[in-house]
């Protein structure tokens, strides 16, 4: 346990582990093949999006015990996105946005310390030493930053200012060590990721790795989009940590698996498109020559 919240599993001297964050992955992979397997009926209501919601329900339960609302919330993401990319109506996604929205603010109500961030959200300054303080010291970290930074290693917040800086609040310190142009090379790299991973879900080969491929991209997209938006105050906090930047084994250790398999779909795509351009190559060499098309053989008669 740690700041009340139940998310790791200590392993004595090899550390600590956080199931959630393999979760994300095990689940991503988990309902990409259910969809797959209920494709024929992912378009009904009571045989498809039903069954559906209450997978996503049970493990919004599980993270809800962990009060755990930031991977919660990029669970729904990967949910949502393999559903979308499975092919399931729009309307019932809609429904399922409205649902979740509900659900989040009542879970976020819920707990007097997520009231508390809420509160003081519109304004961290307003309580600068109190529950505005990790927020208040995230800003200014953004701000001594400035356009090009302070210089690797020279961050003055991470020296016992700002909390958790070395995980949740790693783009805060790449803002001060590195200013704007730092921060919006961060930003343009997981932009970059994104549209490669989608272009890639739009290439592949099978409709499993088109959802695996959408939900994967939308998880680590999505979630170094509420970690930056939360160290600027854009979004209330949330613990997610920053894939690729903050510290942590198990959550590096996933995203890089998920990472993996994203290459693997790339590898059968790049295989199945040579194929085709192979076949397509054959096709234009042999022309009408071995036309399947039925006719009289070379020599044979034709009746009058």
């Amino acid at each position: 346990m740690a700041n009340g919240a139940r998310r790791w599993v200590d392993l004595g001297p090899l550390g600590s582990f956080q199931p959630s964050e393999v979760a994300k992955l095990a689940f991503a992979v988990f309902i990409c093949c259910w969809i797959e397997k209920r494709q024929h009926r992912l378009l009904t209501f009571s045989d498809g999006f039903l069954p559906f919601a209450i997978l996503l329900l049970a493990a919004l339960g599980l993270l809800a015990l962990q009060k755990d609302l930031g991977t919660a919330l990029v669970m729904a993401a990967i949910f949502a996105s393999a559903y979308f990319a499975g092919g399931g109506r729009k309307r019932y996604l809609l429904l399922l946005f409205a649902g979740l929205a509900v659900l989040f603010l009542v879970m976020t109500l819920a707990e007097p310390y997520r009231a508390g961030r809420l509160a003081v959200w519109r304004n961290p300054f307003a309580d600068p030493l109190g529950a505005g303080f990790q927020s208040s010291q995230a800003i200014l970290a953004l701000g001594n930053g400035g356009l090009t930074g302070v210089g690797l290693g020279h961050s003055v917040e991470k020296f016992l200012w700002l909390p958790e800086a070395h995980t949740d609040f790693i783009f805060a310190i790449v803002g001060e060590e590195t200013g704007l142009i730092g921060t919006t090379v961060v930003l343009a790299g997981f932009v970059a990721f994104a549209l490669r991973g989608y272009r890639l879900a739009g290439r592949a080969a099978d409709r499993l790795g088109l959802m695996l491929a959408a939900s994967i991209t939308t998880w680590i997209a999505f979630q170094a989009l509420v970690n930056m938006a939360t160290v600027t105050d854009t979004l209330p906090i949330t613990g997610v940590p920053l894939p690729f930047f903050s510290y942590g084994g198990t959550s590096v250790a996933a995203t890089l698996a998920a990472v993996g398999i994203l290459l693997n779909i790339a590898g059968q795509s790049r295989r199945l498109s040579e194929q085709r351009r192979l076949d397509a190559t054959a096709d234009r060499g042999r022309g009408d020559r071995w036309s399947p098309v039925p006719g009289p053989r070379r020599g044979a008669s034709v009746p009058r």
